[in-house]
Order: structure tokens, then C-alpha cells, then sequence
């Protein structure tokens, strides 16, 4: 498998680990003001993932360009 192709996969992995944590942090939204102690926690994990997800796609986009 090409450093490309690895990277496209690894991608969307973490396309899907992205769009779980939105959607923790959204579940998180809609039972406040319950669970409140855990909004950082969620909200850094959201975060985190979508910084790794961010930053695998400009790799892409610079292995695709050279």
C-alpha cells in the first residue's frame, strides 16, 4: 500500500473518530445542564480529533501535490 493510500485510510478513520466526538459534544449540548463537570473533557476530545483530522488531510494534500 502506497503512503497515499495508507494515509487515505487512516483518514477515515478518523473522519469517523471525528464525527463520534461531534456528536458527543452535540449529546453532551442536550442534556445540560446534567453531566456539566464533563464539558471539557468531551469538548477536548472533540477538539483533538478534528486538530489529527486536519492535520492528516493537509499531509495528504501535500504528498498529492509532490
Amino acid at each position: 500500500m502506497s503512503d497515499v493510500e495508507s494515509l487515505k485510510a487512516e483518514i477515515k478513520k478518523l473522519s469517523a473518530k471525528a464525527t463520534q466526538a461531534k456528536m458527543d459534544l452535540h449529546d453532551l449540548s442536550e442534556e445540560l445542564p446534567v453531566n456539566w463537570p464533563s464539558i471539557l473533557s468531551v469538548a477536548h476530545n472533540a477538539h483533538a480529533a478534528f486538530s489529527e483530522l486536519e492535520s492528516k488531510r493537509q499531509h495528504l494534500q501535500a504528498l498529492e501535490k509532490a
